[in-house]
């Protein structure tokens, strides 16, 4: 019976160490065929020329295709407070101090981020609050966290985005805020992006605006669109990964959470029934704004109680939460500046078809899930 078991043990371990050895295989031939740049374009591509792109999967950024729009030629403080006023927004709202990412990152906070609640030592997939307020109101408040006149507060953003079941997969199709409580401003930017649209034959499903200063990053995830981002106003920097790269971000499968804000008044169970209804904040008048602190924000399990699969690695934090094959990633990074454009291919991942891509991106996240686990 020993012996027997002996063996056993053995045979597992081999077959663990060829799904390792295979996975890795795979991400280093792809970076060795790939290359660890991306393509910079001088000028808009073709439709021919950008489903070349779309059938080898790889992400490009256009320098200055979308400098003639007038949301690039006009947008400013002023011009959007004249446009937009007191009309009421949708406010994403995250602590600059709970978030495990912000630990290292100088007061930085993750919309949508693996948090490990202090209250109960429980890590969970933590969704930012979600609040309605002035639009004017806002804008000031990121202009002067972005100047440091708010120290201590928490981090405000403007683009919420409706989720589905994997946390993965951040799904904007249901928001189109820009044809929607930004619609004012719509008039600003091109209806469609001309190459993509007469490539991927429609119209956009989705235009959507975020606004937010750089203390707000979105933690890693993927969407499963096509998706061409515009720089209008500042700059952003993105840290991408492909799909084969599945195996280096050390998926979990972790409880939903969403951020609330405390009131001495109302207890734990009762904040947990009411999850869904806005809870008043805890905020103090700093120069005209109101500015919720990072204390003000708690971790609430949602109800029902969901489980989710998210990545748990940070590509700018590597130590932390890695897998075996984390350190075979090789993060593509790119700036973009005003009136610059990013294209990036279904599937991957940013800290924001083809049949055969979504066959292999399963199959590497099935066998990774397996080869992360420990041996036995």
């Amino acid at each position: 019976m020993v012996q027997h078991n002996s063996v056993t043990i053995y045979m597992i371990d081999k077959i663990s160490l060829s799904a390792e050895q295979a996975i890795s295989e795979y991400i280093l031939n792809y970076q060795e065929l790939n290359g660890l740049i991306i393509d910079e374009l001088q000028s808009e591509p073709s439709p021919l020329e950008f489903l070349r792109y779309c059938g080898k999967n790889r992400p490009f950024v256009v320098r200055g295709g979308a400098s003639e729009w007038p949301a690039v030629q006009n947008w400013n403080t002023q011009y959007l407070k004249q446009a937009l006023g007191r009309q009421l927004v949708n406010v994403a709202i995250t602590p600059h101090g709970l978030a495990e990412r912000t630990e290292k990152l100088s007061g930085r906070s993750n919309a949508d981020s693996v948090v490990r609640n202090p209250e109960d030592g429980v890590t969970y997939f933590v969704k930012p609050l979600e609040n309605e307020e002035p639009f004017e109101d806002f804008l000031d408040y990121v202009k002067d966290q972005e100047l440091d006149s708010l120290t201590a507060t928490a981090v405000k953003y403007a683009q919420t985005q409706f989720q589905t079941s994997d946390r993965l997969l951040i799904m904007n199709i249901e928001n189109d805020n820009l044809r929607g409580e930004y619609s004012s401003l719509y008039r600003d930017v091109e209806e469609n992006v001309a190459w993509a649209r007469i490539a991927l034959r429609q119209q956009p499903d989705a235009v959507n605006l975020w606004i937010g200063n750089s203390r707000s990053i979105t933690s890693l995830h993927r969407d499963n669109y096509e998706n061409v981002y515009c720089q209008i106003v500042g700059r952003k920097h993105f840290v991408l990964l492909p799909p084969v790269e599945t195996a280096c971000i050390n998926e979990k499968t972790l409880t939903a959470a969403t951020y609330t804000g405390k009131a001495s008044t109302v207890s734990v169970s009762e904040r947990r029934r009411d999850h869904d209804r806005a809870i008043a904040l805890t905020c103090s008048n700093t120069k005209g704004v109101d500015a919720c602190y990072e204390g003000d924000l708690q971790v609430v399990p949602d109800i029902p109680n969901e489980e989710v699969p998210c990545a748990t690695w940070d590509p700018d934090d590597p130590i932390r939460h890695c897998s075996r094959f984390s350190h075979l990633s090789k993060p593509l990074r790119v700036d973009l500046s005003p009136g610059d454009m990013l294209y990036l291919p279904a599937l991957w991942y940013d800290m924001d078809f083809g049949g055969s891509l979504y066959a292999s991106s399963a199959f590497v996240r099935t066998m990774a899930m397996s080869a992360n686990q420990p041996s036995i």
